[in-house]
């Protein structure tokens, strides 16, 4: 690996110590009190309008802390993939499997809090929930789940905390639902690639990238 390129001093002295947000007094000065929307967007449940916004999410991102540190990553399925129960309170949310790590899972067990945010294909806001969960292989709750004659490993339930949605300027400003046009190539390192440059050739990315989409398709649920 090649070493890291010396810091810029204009950058370095901007990370300067002097110039870091350290009290909640002076972040509410930088910016300001939050408007009466803001606040009141917020509730302890599952909102009619928040379920909705639920059951139209394919995709999801589960946050975790444990005794290792923070953990943030996706979940997905058909949109409607995380069940919201008629307590307004409780979601559940399937675990298919992965590559195994479990980092959330993992932290779970160690930490019962979480939060997810909720992604939908075309609208610029996202709901965030923060809660609870326990991991369930209760089997009638891992039979609401079966795909392909497959159930989950195991459920997520989820007890909803704080209910709210995000505007959509930070969706905005990345273009992220924006189409790409056809023909654009890949802008990053195939995961071979990736796999191959971090270990200096020792592992055989071009036969990983070769067999990947077939491994994925087999193993999908």
């Amino acid at each position: 690996m090649t070493a890291p390129a010396p810091v810029n001093p204009a950058i370095a002295t901007a990370l300067a110590s002097e110039h870091t947000i350290r009290t909640l007094a002076q972040l509410e000065s930088l910016l300001g009190t939050p408007s009466q929307a803001s606040m009141a967007k917020e509730l302890p449940c599952v909102h009619p309008g928040y379920r909705a916004m639920i059951e139209a999410s394919p995709f999801a991102v589960l946050a975790t802390q444990g005794p290792g540190g923070l953990d943030a990553s996706p979940r997905g399925d058909p949109a409607g993939f995380v069940q919201v129960l008629d307590d307004d309170k409780t979601l559940l949310l399937p675990e298919r499997r992965g590559n195994h790590r479990a980092d959330s899972l993992r932290n779970i067990v160690a930490d019962p809090r979480v939060a997810l945010l909720f992604l939908i294909p075309g609208v610029g806001e996202t709901l965030r929930v923060n809660g609870r969960a326990h991991i369930s292989v209760a089997p009638e709750l891992l039979a609401r789940f079966v795909v392909h004659g497959k159930p989950p490993q195991c459920v997520l339930v989820i007890t909803a905390e704080s209910v709210y949605f995000q505007c959509a300027r930070a969706i905005q400003r990345s273009g992220l639902w924006n189409p790409v046009p056809p023909g654009t190539p890949r802008p990053v390192p195939t995961p071979g690639a990736l796999l191959s440059s971090i270990t200096q050739g020792r592992f055989d990315g071009e036969t990983y990238d070769r067999e990947l989409p077939a491994r994925q398709q087999a193993t999908l649920y």
